[in-house]
């Protein structure tokens, strides 16, 4: 009997342990929009791996997020400007990789951004998506 009590504190203890030690989940992402409302233009050189969307407070307001990951599927290591234009005029984007300091999407590797949304609080009816490679 006396050694099942501290057996079951340790193992209460390392459970403890581990599940704080676990990275904390996720924002609930959701589709940005229905397929039939989404453009796409997608440069040869890369494919959308990833295009989701979320709430979360940023500059002060709960606004929307935009998941973008992209693969590089050319032979040549490769940077992408994304534009991302919304229904209601609004447009965010920028460069993947951001700074070149550590280099180029090489072929076959992956990278993403999160892009909010200033001042947008509810989904939009209609997104356009341009993804283009940029000179290196």
């Amino acid at each position: 009997m006396t050694f099942r009590f501290p057996f079951c504190i340790l193992l209460v203890a390392l459970t403890v342990g581990i599940g704080t030690a676990l990275p904390a989940a996720a924002a609930d992402t959701f589709a940005c929009v229905a397929p039939e409302t989404l453009n796409k233009q997608i440069d040869p050189a890369a494919q959308l791996e990833e295009l989701s969307c979320f709430f979360k407070k940023w500059d002060g307001q709960e606004v929307l997020h935009f998941n973008v990951s992209i693969t590089n599927i050319s032979d040549q290591p490769q940077r992408y400007r994304v534009n991302i234009f919304l229904d209601n005029g609004k447009a965010v984007g920028g460069l993947i990789p951001r700074k070149t300091s550590q280099g180029l999407v090489e072929p076959g590797q992956s990278a993403g951004f999160t892009y909010p949304v200033k001042g947008m609080t509810a989904k939009p009816d209609q997104v356009d998506l341009l993804i283009k490679t940029m000179a290196p």
